[in-house]
């Protein structure tokens, strides 16, 4: 959410006297961030979920509920590992290698058309580390050179920040239209939907095919706004591996009996049997395609040793290749006094949270570990490719455990969960460096405001997941998190190693099958990438595809659709522009306004969610059933 994060920013902040600079932009999305990560980092749309659906008799272990007590202090306990693991990353990846982080970088040329801020200019990445001409304080300001030309500012360098706002301000008021109405629209339907749910229930393909096979449509516009954002290759993958996994593959175990029972359920029906096909194939497609990233970095380390002062394994980086002054960076001890006392803090209330018996102390610690090798994985596949792997990383936290404490599903979740947790926090930092970097915010004010938005939302995710929790079932039809039976059913089978009928077969073929494609992939980025590469669909977005229902996949394709006719109505456009023949046609929001109307679907469906979730508690019933097939409305019979 940072390019959303980046413009609503700017856009409240002129309600204010005095708007945001870009530099206070750039803090405010990053905390932002923050606060919006926790869900995922602390586990409450998988780990947690995942420990209430545990059962004795498959487990060794009843379920573990959480109240608002014991979620607050497992969020204390691994909310901040990844803030402070992150720290000396940005010195290597970003300094001095100069990772792209595609969407970082976005969100810096979205500040840089919003204030017309030109951006720092990089050099090419250096094989050798060697001493710079220059201070840093002298460090020289020109526009980014990735930067679409139909995205730079028109301003000097030298223009005055008064005449630079006021041209901007043109930019920031085409923008507030597509984002008020775009979020109003979403918001309205997302608010209808609870008074006759069959608005987000539609059996447009029949009630037949609906009840009994769980094909039907959800026009959510948030859906959409995803799918705009994930991009038109993305959302194919996905949908491709929707209907292997739900118009074949589910059939097909019906039919022979090997998933008797009903088709969405997740232990004997159709749903359960594709899980770990799923499961299979998002495995395979994230351990081959991190193995050249491993490789990379097992080189890097061997080159480190021609440093003076190695962090974390990683090759040093020289004071003179800094770009901040002192004053603005992040003191070393602040780094590791914060690591110890995460580290130790957190695998004490680990303990407390879920006893000796749950994990034992010395497995957080290695799982804390772990987390600190995952995120040097995790940290140099976001800022290569956009996509950080914290799902396949959990499973090789899980496979590790597996050895470790055999047989312990509950220590088997934890720990795979807080190796996650540091992956998933140190990459989001990441990205959010790569935006200050280029458009010069601070280091450490963003550090400080990643730690204020982590400790804000440790009270804000764990009270509404609570308030979610009474209102509604989770995972159920409202709230599926899917993610939270990829976990267990992971851990299970690490427990017992058993599978559902001829489940194994279909995991070998189509699990080699991504990663043979991954592995394609994985050569090709390594020289000229040929055009027909990107027609190798992605294994992961296959995957999560195969593990939801038809109606989570159907509407983002529609997104994708949307994005791929604007991109190309855009580029065509701006072909046009530079050949002279429409100068009068290409306004100021350009590529943007796409991506505008995508954050107010996203944010007002956000916004719809807990207007309806305050209509629950409340009391206020659903108005009408008419049409619902049975089962798949959420309130109604």
């Amino acid at each position: 959410m940072s390019i959303q994060s980046a413009l609503i920013g700017r856009l409240l902040g002129l309600l204010f006297e005095r708007p945001f600079t870009p530099e206070e932009n750039v803090v405010l999305q990053t905390t932002a961030v923050a606060t919006g990560t926790m869900p995922l980092a602390a586990g409450f749309v998988g780990i947690i979920p995942a420990l209430g659906l545990l059962e004795v008799e498959k487990d060794g272990s009843g379920p573990v509920s959480f109240t608002w007590g014991t979620a607050i202090a497992w969020s204390f306990g691994i909310a901040f590992f990844g803030v402070f693991l992150a720290v000396p990353l940005r010195k290597q990846t970003i300094i001095k290698e100069k990772l792209p982080f595609p969407s970082g970088t976005a969100t810096a040329q979205l500040i840089s058309v919003l204030y017309q801020h030109p951006l720092r200019k990089e050099a090419a990445p250096k094989q050798e580390a060697r001493p710079t001409t220059e201070p840093a304080e002298e460090a020289q300001w020109l526009l980014h050179e990735e930067v679409d030309a139909s995205l730079q500012p028109e301003q000097g360098i030298a223009a005055e920040v008064e005449a630079r706002d006021e041209d901007s301000s043109v930019s920031v008021q085409q923008g507030w239209s597509p984002l008020v109405w775009s979020f109003a629209a979403a918001c309205f339907i997302t608010i209808l939907s609870y008074f006759f749910p069959v608005v987000f229930a539609m059996p447009i393909f029949g009630l037949y095919l609906a009840r009994e096979w769980l094909w039907y449509f959800t026009p959510s516009l948030s859906y959409v706004g995803q799918g705009i954002i994930m991009g038109f290759p993305t959302t194919v993958s996905m949908n491709l591996g929707m209907f292997v996994g739900w118009a074949i593959l589910s059939p097909l175990a019906k039919h022979n009996g090997w998933a008797p029972g009903k088709v969405g359920d997740m232990s004997n029906g159709g749903r359960g049997w594709i899980l770990w096909i799923s499961l299979a194939i998002m495995t395979a497609d994230s351990l081959v395609s991190l193995t050249p990233v491993f490789g990379e970095i097992v080189s890097h380390l061997l080159k480190s040793f021609k440093y003076d002062a190695p962090i974390l394994g990683i090759a040093g980086v020289k004071s003179d290749e800094e770009v901040e002054p002192p004053a603005r960076l992040i003191p070393r001890r602040w780094v590791i006094w914060g690591l110890v006392i995460s580290v130790t803090g957190g695998t004490l209330i680990v303990w407390l949270v879920f006893g000796y018996e749950g994990i034992k102390p010395w497995a957080t610690l290695l799982g804390f570990a772990l987390g600190g090798a995952m995120s040097l994985l995790g940290v140099r596949a976001l800022g290569e490719t956009d996509l950080n792997p914290v799902s396949g990383l959990g499973k090789i936290s899980q496979l590790f455990f597996a050895v470790l404490q055999p047989g312990n599903v509950v220590a088997n979740i934890i720990a795979g969960g807080v190796a996650e947790a540091g992956a998933q926090q140190a990459g989001d930092l990441m990205q959010d460096f790569k935006t200050g970097h280029l458009v010069g915010a601070s280091p450490r004010a963003q550090f400080q405001g990643q730690l204020i938005g982590s400790l804000v939302s440790i009270f804000v995710t764990t009270t509404a997941f609570i308030l979610y929790s009474n209102a509604y079932e989770i995972p159920g039809p409202n709230f599926p998190a899917p993610t939270a039976y990829v976990w267990l059913n992971l851990a299970r089978l690490l427990r017992s190693s058993s599978l559902p009928p001829h489940a194994g077969v279909f995991m070998a073929v189509l699990g080699g099958a991504a990663a043979l494609s991954s592995g394609i992939k994985a050569w090709a980025s390594h020289g000229r990438k040929p055009r027909w590469v990107k027609w190798i669909p992605s294994g992961v977005a296959f995957a999560i595809g195969m593990l939801n229902t038809p109606n989570f996949a159907i509407a983002r394709l529609l997104g994708g659709c949307v994005e791929l006719w604007w991109r190309r109505k855009y580029m065509r456009k701006i072909k046009a522009a530079r050949d002279g023949e429409d100068e009068e046609n290409e306004d100021g929001l350009g590529e943007l306004a796409i991506v505008i109307i995508a954050s107010g679907f996203v944010l007002g469906e956000g916004i719809g969610s807990i207007v309806n979730l305050t209509l629950r508690i409340m009391g206020f019933r659903e108005l009408s059933c008419w049409g619902c097939a049975k089962g798949l409305c959420g309130g109604c019979p």
